[in-house]
């Protein structure tokens, strides 16, 4: 197993890659806020961690990554009470539509997908230890972390803590506290909000903690990597480095990875300008996935990425260049022997070695794809005079070796997308328990309203994905085929 080297955000410079248990990654990456649909600034960063997931497995690690739904947090509040529905009401159409566009966009899925709402005692068990130790304190039944008690906070994102003054108050958090640069913990509730029962008298949790409590319940105490966009590092990834490492006495993480931001025409993403896209947006305009997934994929993911009509563009153009190669190489004539302009067998070992060299390089895509070009340039050459049977076979294979980290070369699984086949049917991969329980619940509701003919629709879908369901008494329970 060669090297794959890293850029850690902790510390900023390249790292080799050494997991704490060999052949194994144990990844945690951000996952969406449910209260809108991903856009395609989001859809960015779950691009580049599927990427980061794909090389780790080039390497031959074994990959259990954790991403989780934050179904709970301010915003989600105040659209629910907007709305009159329920916090589960209003998350679960979103929660579906993240998922249709992971398959859209042909990411793997996660070994976890974890709700906030299902974690809250692990979370109030890490806040009561916090407070115990004197890391934390309570202010009228909410709790907040005392950053100063935390000497090597601000170590992540290089934040100059000293320039924030002690015992200064601010607005933007709603809930007192001892200094401005403490976070909160746990939230007291207000009328009408959800809340929890905890020590400190009913409330919710805040929006950090979620991740610390999810992260220790299914990966332990230290991670190998975890993921994000910039946005995160301050002050949410800060906080989680904290809280942690506070509560347990071990380092949480090891490798920190971060995407730059995504620019629309070279500006920000913001409703106020109108380019704030989702996926529904770009494919409702005729965009095809395969294009929008290679365009998100083609830049570096430390690089800001200016996503145009014209990026889209040159997406599909490099595509029909390797679906053109791709079938001329099926319909080129078949030699007996090997003639002296070259061997596609020999390049194309070399291929598969220089992306995974480039890829090795902390995901260095601009090089694996200018590898990836030189073979289908010298495909192109060779196929007018003919092609022998086992170069046709190893062009074959190490493209597949290739797009089992891209992701973009297999037109014919991205056709059976467009018609509604997940990625499971093609790849092996099932679907999450999380997803089928939401299409379970969303079946049950239709039948309950006596909507039978969504209740069909729902039923069809999930045997499609291979899962057998069985109503009975006690409910509906289901099985993968």
């Amino acid at each position: 197993m060669s090297d794959l080297r890293l850029f850690n955000t902790l510390g900023r410079r390249l790292e080799t890659f050494a997991p704490m248990q060999a052949g194994e990654a144990c990844l945690y990456t951000c996952g969406p806020t449910v209260y809108d649909e991903p856009h395609i600034g989001n859809l960015r960063t779950f691009v580049f961690e599927d990427l980061l997931r794909r090389t780790l497995e080039l390497f031959g690690y074994r990959v259990v990554q954790v991403m989780n739904l934050t179904d709970v947090e301010d915003k989600i509040i105040a659209k629910a009470r907007e709305r009159g529905l329920s916090i589960d009401e209003l998350t679960a159409p979103y929660i579906d539509a993240f998922f249709r566009d992971l398959s859209l966009l042909g990411i793997a899925r996660a070994e976890h997908y974890p709700r906030a709402t299902a974690f809250v005692p692990q979370m109030i068990e890490m806040i009561g230890a916090l407070v115990r130790s004197g890391h934390a304190y309570e202010v009228d039944g909410s709790v907040f972390f005392h950053v100063a008690r935390f000497p090597a906070y601000g170590r992540l994102s290089g934040i100059d803590l000293c320039q924030v003054r002690q015992g200064e108050r601010v607005a933007d958090d709603e809930y007192g506290k001892d200094d401005v640069r403490d976070f909160v913990l746990w939230k007291a509730t207000k009328p009408g909000e959800p809340s929890w029962e905890s020590p400190w008298g009913p409330g919710r949790p805040g929006w950090h903690i979620e991740c610390s409590a999810m992260s220790r319940a299914l990966l332990g105490d230290t991670l190998d990597i975890h993921c994000g966009g910039v946005d995160n590092i301050f002050p949410h990834h800060e906080n989680e480095i904290a809280q942690s490492e506070c509560f347990s006495g071990h380092p949480f993480v090891h490798y920190w990875l971060h995407s730059e931001h995504l620019l629309v025409d070279g500006e920000k993403m913001s409703k106020s300008l109108g380019n704030q896209y989702r996926l529904s947006d770009l494919l409702e305009r005729g965009a095809d996935p395969r294009a929008v997934r290679y365009a998100l994929v083609s830049v570096h993911y430390r690089q800001r990425l200016n996503f145009t009509a014209e990026s889209l563009e040159h997406a599909s153009s490099a595509l029909r260049r390797l679906d053109e190669m791709k079938f001329r190489l099926d319909h080129a004539p078949l030699l007996a022997t090997v003639p002296e302009s070259g061997d596609l067998v020999t390049r194309s070992a070399a291929a598969v070695a220089g992306v995974r060299e480039q890829l090795g390089d902390d995901l260095n895509v601009s090089g694996a794809l200018g590898e990836l070009f030189g073979l289908v340039k010298e495909v192109n050459r060779r196929v007018e005079g003919g092609v022998t049977a086992g170069e046709r076979e190893a062009v074959r294979a190490s493209l597949c070796t290739i797009d089992s980290v891209l992701q973009v070369l297999d037109a014919e699984a991205w056709r059976q997308r467009a018609l509604g086949v997940t990625p499971a049917a093609t790849s092996g991969a099932g679907p999450c328990d999380q997803e089928i329980e939401s299409l379970v619940a969303r079946r049950t509701a239709a039948r309950q309203g006596r909507d039978f003919a969504s209740a069909d629709r729902i039923r069809e879908q999930l045997s499609e994905l291979g899962i057998v369901l069985e109503d009975t008494s006690g409910g509906t329970l289901w099985r993968r085929r």
